[in-house]
This record gives C-alpha cells, sequence and structure tokens, in this order.
C-alpha cells in the first residue's frame, strides 16, 4: 500500500471514480484541490517535464475545447505560463508518491506505479476526462 498524494479538482466525477479505484486497493491518499494550490514552475515541472508538452493540457478544459488554446502550437515555456495563470488547463490528476510524480490516469501505467489490486480495470483507455454531462465538471471552476 501506498500513501500518494491526489492533486485533484474537488468535485470531479472522473477524479472521484480515481480515487475510488486507488482507495480500493489500499492505498491512502492525500487529496489536495490542483485548482487552488499555490503552484510554481518548480513545484509543477516534475510531474509535467517528462512528457511532451501538448500531454500537459487538460483536453475538456473550455479553451481548449473551444480552439482558443492549442497545446501542440506551445513551447514548454508559453504552456508552463499559461498551466500557472489558469491551473483548470492542468491536466489531472497529478499524483506523488515520494520523488515519483504521475500525470493523467492511465490505469495500466498507474497499476504498473503502484498497483491496482484484482479489480484494476483492463481497459487500455485513460480513465480521466470529465464524467459529467456535457464536460460540467471541466467548465466549473470548484
Amino acid at each position: 500500500m501506498a500513501h500518494i498524494t491526489f492533486f485533484e479538482k474537488p468535485g470531479c466525477g472522473g477524479n472521484a471514480k480515481q480515487k475510488a479505484l486507488l482507495r480500493a486497493a489500499r492505498h491512502t491518499l492525500d487529496a489536495r484541490d490542483l485548482l487552488s494550490w499555490p503552484w510554481t514552475a518548480e513545484s509543477l515541472l516534475p510531474f509535467l517535464a517528462p512528457l511532451p508538452v501538448a500531454d500537459w493540457f487538460n483536453r475538456a478544459a473550455p479553451r481548449i475545447k473551444s480552439g482558443e488554446i492549442v497545446p501542440e502550437t506551445l513551447d514548454a515555456e508559453a504552456a508552463l505560463a499559461l498551466l500557472l495563470a489558469e491551473p483548470l488547463l492542468i491536466r489531472r490528476p497529478l499524483m506523488a508518491l515520494g520523488e515519483q510524480r504521475m500525470v493523467g490516469f492511465d490505469a495500466e501505467r498507474v497499476h504498473a506505479w503502484v498497483g491496482l489490486g484484482p479489480n484494476a480495470p483492463v481497459s487500455r483507455a485513460p480513465l480521466e476526462g470529465c464524467a459529467a454531462a456535457a464536460g460540467h465538471c471541466a467548465t466549473t471552476p470548484s
């Protein structure tokens, strides 16, 4: 069993399902509000840096869905500035275990990282994104 720091958007149905899977595997969680956390470049980059810049973003965020922001056109510096200014744009969840960091919730990767037990989903699809109708959880700030 692991104790995971889990940065989420409070009230997000997708994050609730992810936390339930981790708890069912007997992990403990320190759930934190991703939107109000005092992020700095130094605290956010350890989560993001291993990934391509476009993978740093929450694809359900209204400004991305509308095409106002196109992550594929941004360099790391511009992307980081946007994420720090508007945390709703950050792909979630962010998870930390000691010095290890993970972005998003791909069940296979999470299972390899901390284990999801015998009830782990067999789907290869990421268990992220908005679980609410019409993407409601991405558009409401709390």
